[in-house]
């Protein structure tokens, strides 16, 4: 339940033991075929933070330049074994960033999901052949800050948890209702 995305990050270096975690719990999420066909790429040194800041969206780019690990997450599109279609690839890659982001809460950090970057720039700029991987998102990742002193006015207003559906909305025993 602790598990959101905020906006107001520390510049507060991770160590190679957090990141190893991270990752690690991402490395154990479930997988069609124990397929794992997830690919995450990470940026820390300031030239490779530089370079994922600049596929992100203006919105994006404007508070998550703070954060001390960016990372785009890939979906490879194919099973590794036979090299046929794998239209389990996403789903499957979004267990694993659901894996980093509960475990970015056990270690104390934040994980927040970025669908706003250049798909096409971030591609080649990743070294990622888009016949081969979906790029699906791009991930900020640290501790959190006061919101007061790192974000603008209009970002300030927005940094708590969203609502949510109630599960009512969204399950249902049987068939979906007709109305649904």
């Amino acid at each position: 339940l602790g598990r959101w995305s905020p906006r107001a990050f520390a510049e507060d270096a991770l160590d190679e033991a957090q990141v190893a975690a991270l990752f690690e719990a991402a490395r154990w999420a479930p997988s069609s075929s124990n397929e794992q066909p997830w690919v995450f790429l990470y940026a820390r040194r300031p030239e490779d933070r530089a370079l994922y800041l600049d596929l992100l969206s203006d919105g994006n780019r404007n508070w998550a330049g703070r954060v001390p690990l960016l990372v785009f997450l890939a979906a490879r599109r194919t099973f590794a074994r036979n090299d046929r279609p794998n239209r389990h690839a996403a789903f499957d890659s979004g267990a694993a960033w659901l894996a980093l982001a509960l475990q970015a809460r056990r270690l104390g950090l934040h994980a927040h999901a970025m669908g706003g970057f250049d798909r096409e720039r971030a591609h080649d700029a990743l070294g990622l052949d888009p016949e081969r991987y979906e790029l699906l998102v791009a991930i900020a990742i640290g501790r959190r800050a006061d919101p007061a002193a790192v974000l603008p006015p209009d970002l300030q207003e927005r940094e708590r948890p969203n609502g949510r559906r109630l599960t009512s909305d969204f399950v249902f025993e049987g068939r979906l209702p007709r109305d649904g």
